[in-house]
């Protein structure tokens, strides 16, 4: 097993939805924070979709550890049930009943009316608690017409002035198709918010694999070449749950192979088990397919350049068809002096700039204020900071050898909330400043 030979403490891409292993993507970061304060606003109704695999269980999972006591949650993930089933479900998820009532107590024989204000009565019950209730529903495509009126009707149990139960309804992207049909046009309308989960980019594919290294705790004995980042990106199509796949099989063929470093060919090797299609033009040494068109357009471009090519010619030597002897010496200006940034690489740190290491004690999120290839720009970025006052704190990320960018943070905190108040001062110096979690902040690309 390679979780042993590469030293996993868990398998890295297992296809659980352990929230632990959740990479927040700039979509999937969007979305959690949307339904999140949807639920906190008590807005009712959310809708939250996304192609297959790209992540939704594990972010209802993930939302789901972020309640408190005081917010009673049900999860149901079987969406092929009755209206009387799911109302057991709910009840049963909730706390309010046991599973050995619901199989021999006076509800097993409920009629629906008698389950939904025994639902009602526990609703009313938080509200003088000042607790509240969050029901999720995966897979919420495959619902028929008849629960997802009841689940209408549920969304209607309210007081004067909030709602009792907060719905998020979970599914691929057909859902949208079934919610806009005539028959649920009334549920349509009660949906307060709509976000939808995105494929990751290549950056993300190769923050989202280190991330999961990570978690792992594998991360200092494995890694991924670029090249195998770009053909994991081009097969996967930046699926997670493909590219999860895909490199369980790279880092079985890796420990085969007694290696550590995880190249295309183990991708392609990989790719090859799961029958997976590689894009043409992706696999090292295969000439990418050209279309007639493509052709014709490269041909026409050849043609224009080696005309400018011979006319340039014409005009600075006079006839290309002279003698050698015949052509008068060009004379050509000289070339501009090349202006070149001090690389961190090559010169030492200034002596007025700020490098501290990491602040000690726990935190969880941090102020990322930029990353800088030149010793210039960074000591103009660490002035500007300097007088704010902040915990400011450097880390040096290698590229390449001899490639070496310095990033600048601030923090650490224990909250996003904490975070985000903090750079309410950084913004006006720093307008591309954002809030990371602790755990990229060395990660070369930052996701």
């Amino acid at each position: 097993m390679y979780e042993e030979y590469y030293g996993f403490v868990q398998p890295p891409f297992s296809l659980t939805p352990d929230p632990r292993f959740l990479y927040r993507s700039e979509s999937h970061d969007i979305a959690l924070q949307q339904v999140w304060q949807a639920i906190r606003r008590k807005e009712g109704f959310v809708v939250l979709t996304g192609d297959i695999g790209t992540g939704k269980t594990t972010l209802c999972r993930t939302l789901l550890e972020q309640f408190d006591e005081t917010t009673f949650t049900a999860l149901i993930l079987n969406p092929f049930l009755s209206v009387e089933e799911l109302l057991r479900e709910v009840l049963l998820s909730f706390g309010v009943v046991s599973r050995d009532a619901l199989k021999r107590g006076r509800l097993s024989t409920a009629s629906k009316h008698e389950l939904v204000r025994t639902l009602h009565d526990f609703l009313l019950s938080l509200v003088t608690l000042h607790g509240s209730a969050v029901l999720i529903i995966d897979e919420a495509q495959h619902l028929s017409p008849e629960v997802l009126e009841e689940i209408r009707v549920l969304s209607n149990l309210e007081t004067n002035d909030q709602k009792l139960l907060q719905i998020v309804i979970v599914g691929q992207l057909n859902l949208l198709d079934v919610l806009a049909t005539a028959e649920l046009r009334q549920l349509n309308q009660r949906i307060s918010i709509r976000c939808s989960l995105k494929a990751l980019t290549r950056e993300e594919v190769e923050a989202y694999v280190t991330h999961r290294l990570w978690v792992a705790r594998g991360a200092t004995s494995v890694n991924f070449t670029p090249k195998a980042f770009d053909l994991l990106h081009a097969i996967s199509g930046g699926v997670p749950r493909i590219i999860n796949l895909v490199c369980d099989r790279a880092l079985m063929a890796g420990c085969e192979a007694q290696t550590s470093k995880i190249t295309e060919d183990h991708i392609v090797k990989a790719a090859g088990h799961m029958g997976l299609e590689i894009p043409r033009g992706k696999i090292r040494g295969e000439r990418p397919e050209t279309s007639p068109a493509g052709s014709r357009r490269t041909m026409v471009a050849a043609i224009v350049i080696l005309a400018a090519l011979a006319g340039t010619a014409w005009y600075l030597v006079g006839n290309p068809w002279a003698t050698l002897a015949d052509r008068p010496a060009p004379t050509l200006p000289p070339p501009a002096p090349r202006q070149v940034q001090p690389s961190l690489a090559a010169l030492p740190i200034p002596p007025d700039a700020t490098v501290n290491p990491p602040p000690p004690g726990p935190g969880t999120f941090v102020i990322l204020v930029g990353t800088y290839e030149s010793l210039r720009q960074f000591a103009i970025a660490d002035a500007a900071l300097r007088t704010k006052g902040l915990p400011i704190y450097t880390i040096d990320v290698p590229l390449a050898p001899g490639d070496v960018r310095r990033r600048m943070l601030v923090g650490r905190y224990q909250t996003r909330a904490e975070a985000e108040q903090a750079n309410l001062i950084v913004k006006p110096l720093f307008a591309e400043s954002r809030v990371i979690p602790v755990a990229y902040e060395w990660f070369r690309v930052i996701p």
